[in-house]
């Protein structure tokens, strides 16, 4: 990538620095993030603790809690875990100097325990979705924000890099007016996950969709009108909702979210397409990302007309959330998505699997 010539000005002059006055230039490191975890049982809570133990320069783990003595005896002949402290929720929270929580929790008790968290005053990271009650995820925000907290949603697909050049091209009109977005999140869900899932009536679309809901919502923002559509394929099996489809209806476009827990290829298949008046993007799979675009002109370093996008290899699934929440806590840069943006995504994601609002 060019190096402008404002940016060679400046790395020059630091280089000077450097050589000349060693004792000005060497700023001394950030003291480490003091981070703990609540809870081992979300579907992520293994890869999150993965990713943040790949950051030791970044965070020091002071501890994990998991109440559930069956799943704490058997975290503790994990790799994932070993070496940790395990503690109570409450000796976590008192741990001097800990400035963040990352809440892994069951997707029922994520919301309490992220309310415990920010009451004692802690940054969270709080996996997804925000719980079956837009009110309690209402409070939440409204506690974080009374005390100046941040609130980052676990949906991974935000640091994903086709995602970040995607939000980057709709942000600065590449595509033009938006008129359309379809996207698809599925996987073949075996008895036992049906099992689990079929705790909430909103079933795949609530648990998994989410994620690519909260795309939908950072390219077109809070929508005017959903309607879900919820099919339950063995009812004399469980009442999980295996087969979904969501119509988001914008001023300008039309949005489908669709969920399918029946699909053996449901992980290959997952796609967010994304349409305007000017272009055209199209990411398939998402994991790692492959992405195609299409525009109708030259538009910096892309050429016009339809063409693959070379992008970073995605190495590790979690590790830029919490790269860029430490910046975060450090008071370097504000989240990109704010209150207003994850209350809209979690009212959206209640309505469009069918779910009602409290």
């Amino acid at each position: 990538m060019a190096i402008s010539k404002r940016t060679f000005v400046a790395r020059s002059a630091a280089t000077v620095v450097a050589l000349d006055f060693p004792h000005v230039a060497r700023a001394a490191k950030p003291p480490r993030i003091k981070i703990g975890q609540i809870g081992t049982a979300h579907p992520h809570a293994g890869g999150k603790m993965t990713s943040m133990r790949k950051l030791p320069e970044t965070y020091e783990i002071v501890g994990l809690v998991e109440p559930d003595e069956e799943r704490r005896r058997s975290s503790k002949n994990s790799k994932t875990w070993r070496g940790l402290k395990f503690m109570t929720q409450e000796q976590l929270l008192n741990t001097r100097g800990l400035q963040a929580v990352a809440v892994e929790t069951a997707v029922r008790d994520l919301v309490p325990a992220a309310m415990s968290c920010i009451k004692a005053g802690k940054h969270i990271h709080l996996d997804k979705p925000a719980g079956p009650s837009m009110s309690a995820c209402r409070a939440l925000h409204a506690a974080a924000n009374e005390r100046k907290l941040t609130i980052q949603m676990g949906y991974m697909l935000r640091y994903n890099p086709a995602f970040q050049l995607l939000f980057q091209m709709a942000h600065d009109g590449w595509l033009g007016p938006i008129t359309e977005l379809s996207a698809m999140m599925g996987k073949k869900g075996g008895d036992s996950m049906r099992k689990q899932l079929a705790e909430f009536e909103g079933g795949g679309m609530f648990e998994l969709a989410c994620h690519i809901i909260d795309a939908m919502v950072t390219v077109l923002g809070k929508p005017d009108k959903i309607t879900a559509h919820n099919r339950r394929s063995y009812p004399k099996k469980d009442s999980f909702a295996d087969n979904q489809m969501a119509v988001y209806d914008y001023p300008h476009a039309i949005a489908t979210i669709r969920c399918n827990h029946l699909d053996p290829f449901g992980f290959p298949r997952r796609f967010f397409n994304v349409t305007g008046e000017l272009g055209s993007v199209f990411i398939n799979p998402l994991e790692p990302p492959k992405m195609r675009i299409a525009l109708d002109r030259p538009r910096g370093k892309f050429k016009k007309g339809f063409q693959d996008v070379s992008l970073p290899k995605l190495t590790d699934r979690y590790m830029e959330e919490f790269i860029d929440l430490a910046k975060v806590i450090r008071g370097e840069k504000k989240l990109a998505w704010d209150s207003e943006h994850d209350l809209a995504v979690h009212e959206a994601v209640l309505l469009g699997s069918g779910m009602k609002l409290d």
